[in-house]
């Protein structure tokens, strides 16, 4: 099987062995190179009557919140990307709408249904965003902690290769690996402000259509092939 470039796969588990996976089950030559791992850490769950909608960016906060998760499930959901919602789904959760273009544009459109009370289920290290208007109460449930690249991470980024960055804190550590040395090589980012903050000097940045795995394998694929000719 020739899946050209190799692709590394840059997110913590579960994640990564669901998209490593998919990326084989394409033809690409892809490899698990996770940079984080995600943990749980203690959180409490407000009454859902102060609140008039869920929102959730990352599958994760749904993987690793607990029981008392169950609590919330009276809130309509609001969930960036497929992979988000159909966690949602699995964990008894009710989706009102999924995102697909990032976390500010499904932003957008609760404050234009005049939803006011937003609880924004998420990480420890999180993004900024406007809230336009609506009172957005951040919750971390769980913690996404660095680690040590994987053994073949130095001899895999030395030849050249396409890079997954599914969140902005994976764009930013896959740059500081990395470094100046990128010339070769390529990154995938799941949307435009995940690719800026990976910086300049790639043989190519680029973001995917959709925020979700189907959308920046499609585009990996391609740059995977376009980069063997």
């Amino acid at each position: 099987m020739n899946g050209g470039l190799p692709l590394l796969v840059t997110r913590p588990e579960p994640g990564n062995s669901a998209t490593t996976a998919r990326a084989a089950a394409l033809g690409l030559d892809a490899y698990a190179m996770p940079l984080f791992a995600a943990r749980a850490i203690a959180w409490t769950a407000p009454s859902p009557a102060d609140f008039d909608a869920l929102l959730l960016t990352s599958a994760q906060a749904v993987r690793l919140a607990g029981p008392q998760l169950a609590g919330l499930a009276v809130l309509p959901v609001y969930a960036v990307g497929t992979a988000t919602a159909d966690a949602a789904r699995a964990a008894g959760l009710t989706v009102a709408q999924t995102g697909a273009a990032g976390a500010q544009s499904l932003l957008d459109a609760m404050t234009s249904e005049k939803i006011a009370r937003i609880l924004w289920l998420c990480g420890r290290e999180r993004s900024g965003f406007d809230s336009r208007g609506a009172a957005l109460e951040p919750l971390a449930c769980y913690a996404v902690d660095a680690v040590d690249p994987p053994p073949g991470w130095e001899e895999r980024v030395a030849a050249p290769a396409v890079l997954l960055a599914h969140s902005a804190r994976a764009a930013q550590r896959i740059s500081d690996l990395v470094g100046s040395r990128r010339a070769h090589l390529m990154l995938v980012a799941i949307s435009p402000a995940v690719a800026a903050k990976a910086g300049d000097g790639w043989a190519e940045r680029a973001a995917a259509a959709q925020p979700d795995d189907a959308s920046m394998l499609a585009l990996a694929g391609a740059l995977c092939h376009k980069g063997q000719k």
